[in-house]
């Protein structure tokens, strides 16, 4: 089977970059400079007309968006269990994943990218200072739910094996800390993402990404 993932270092496309190592199997990166507007190209735009990251090249075919990534690398390697197989633990698994890209993602895009939204610089202020606080409860919900897996006896967020929720609340904590949140405020999940980054196959790609992991910043 040929892979080939295209990841822009620390954004969203590191969930399956993580998953992509983890599983073992052969894979190539190739890196999309975003902040060069490569993503605009030509020829990228070939490949995904939508200008995003990622995008999984697979069996021939082209798969974005990280929810349908993420299923496709759980079927493919099923020996990974990267996802319950339990059809309700499925389902709530992939709620929570949902969750994560559909809501906490795009709050932290009005932080990070307020020009997406208005062309005028005083609106942008408004969405970016808007925003913020609204990132900041969605941090906590993550944390929430790091104690909820605690309470059930779970090491992972999606149970008894890690997946994609962990390395997607590893990036989603990080971005908050690019928002000027101290992870330290949250010290249950910021335990639980330096526990992530530590596996090796998650440190792998953060070394290959050059990420460092708190970019918090005291005012």
């Amino acid at each position: 089977m040929s892979l080939k993932l295209y990841f822009s270092p620390g954004a969203c496309s590191f969930v399956p970059h993580v998953l992509l190592e983890a599983s073992g199997a052969a894979y190539e990166p190739v890196m999309v400079k975003l902040h060069k507007g490569e993503q605009y190209g030509e020829a990228y735009k070939a490949i995904n007309p939508r200008s995003q990251v990622p995008v999984l090249q697979a069996e021939g075919q082209v798969i974005t968006q990280i929810p349908a990534i993420c299923q496709y690398l759980d079927m493919a390697f099923p020996q990974a269990q990267f996802l319950p197989t339990a059809p309700l633990a499925r389902a709530k698994a992939l709620e929570t994943l949902s969750w994560m890209n559909n809501t906490v993602h795009p709050t932290f895009t009005h932080i990070f990218m307020p020009q997406k939204y208005s062309d005028q610089a005083d609106v942008q202020v408004q969405v970016k200072t808007f925003a913020i606080p609204q990132y900041r409860k969605l941090v906590g919900e993550l944390q929430n739910l790091v104690l909820q897996a605690a309470e059930h006896g779970a090491e992972w967020l999606q149970g008894a094996h890690f997946g994609p929720l962990d390395a997607y609340a590893l990036t989603l904590t990080r971005w908050g800390t690019l928002a000027g949140i101290n992870p330290e405020d949250f010290p249950t999940l910021w335990a639980f993402v330096q526990k992530v980054a530590a596996l090796p196959a998650v440190h792998r790609v953060i070394e290959r990404e050059r990420l460092q992991l708190n970019l918090y910043k005291a005012a």
